[in-house]
């Protein structure tokens, strides 16, 4: 089964189907705590949540006691969510230990318990594994990302959920300086709100605040890509990676920096910042930048770099990827 998405699975609980288990795979705080959020709202009453919602460790707690929580009738509730962290733990356990966690979840899947909601959640996971294999099989596996164009409403709605207002240039500004991180996305919000005292957040508060602590950028990256500066980009890559940034993420947000590259080579070459920026959705000097930066590469250079980031996203989900080795020779493709 395909990985789902954040949104994919929120679509999924609306219709409050029966869904056996429900894994999230990924690192990002913003993301599985939302995730979580949702999965108990749609299955368990707020009333029933202090004995209906159970949170075990793989590491510390082990398999068998995850099933035998699962096959237990919940108190006063009609379902329950049991909710299983670090499963990634299972994948450095032997080989003896891994082949009987894989049988105790495959004797669970045969019969799951139809009043439970099994949420299995993990870093990451090796898809050449029994135990990834099983739960791709048998769950709805969710990866805790979200594309570079979800990434602005998301941030419209995490200010909206703290009670403040963002300018959607703004946003879309603050999604591509962060890569389209919904946890880092939600600090820098929530620092931007504190600033702002309840006016709205513009694109000005997100280039004092946010832009200007970062010396290295995915737009950055990008930007230097689009150049052709295949050292700095080189450089810039090492640094991001240094702060953190996923290497899948920039794909990503460079792909999305590409396809606004395309949008705007359609425009004239001489258009002004405030003609470009609503067609664009970015703030007038941006966007007048990525005008004039648009009609110094050929657009058959720039769909020829979409399928050459399309084909290191697949690479990068790929069951064995070398991520930098990955990024690095897209670099050298892309700067040739």
């Amino acid at each position: 089964m395909p990985m789902a998405s954040p949104e994919r699975l929120i679509e999924r609980l609306a219709h409050q189907k029966p869904i056996p288990a429900i894994v999230l795979v990924g690192t990002d705080v913003y993301l599985r705590e939302m995730c979580r959020a949702k999965i108990i709202e749609a299955f368990v009453p707020d009333n029933a949540r202090d004995w209906a919602v159970t949170r075990l460790s793989a590491r510390d707690d082990g398999w068998d006691e995850a099933v035998a929580r699962a096959q237990t009738l919940p108190m006063m509730a009609r379902q329950q969510v049991v909710i299983v962290e670090g499963a990634e733990h299972v994948e450095e356990l032997g080989e003896k230990s891994r082949e009987q966690v894989v049988k105790t979840l495959e004797d669970y899947f045969k019969s799951p318990a139809p009043f439970t909601v099994l949420v299995i959640e993990a870093a990451e996971l090796d898809g050449r594994q029994r135990f990834s294999k099983l739960l791709q099989e048998e769950g709805l596996v969710v990866e805790l990302t979200i594309g570079a164009e979800s990434a602005p409403l998301m941030a419209t709605q995490m200010a909206k959920d703290l009670g403040a207002e963002i300018e959607r240039e703004a946003a879309v500004l603050l999604a591509e300086m962060l890569n389209a991180s919904p946890a880092r996305m939600r600090i820098e919000i929530e620092k931007l709100a504190t600033y702002t005292r309840g006016a709205r957040i513009t694109t000005v508060d997100v280039d004092k605040l946010v832009v200007a602590a970062r010396q290295n950028t995915v737009w950055q990256l990008a930007d230097m890509i689009a150049s052709r500066k295949g050292d700095a980009a080189l450089c810039c890559l090492e640094n991001l990676i240094r702060e953190g940034e996923q290497p899948a993420g920039i794909v990503g947000a460079v792909a999305w920096r590409y396809r606004k590259l395309i949008e705007a080579r359609e425009l004239p070459a001489g258009t002004r910042g405030f003609q470009a920026s609503r067609q664009l959705g970015m703030n007038s000097d941006a966007a007048e930048t990525l005008v004039r930066q648009a009609h110094r590469v050929a657009k058959s250079d720039l769909l020829a770099g979409l399928v050459a980031l399309s084909e290191a996203d697949s690479e990068l989900k790929a069951s064995n990827p070398d991520p930098r080795a990955t990024l690095e020779f897209l670099i050298a493709r892309l700067t040739a």
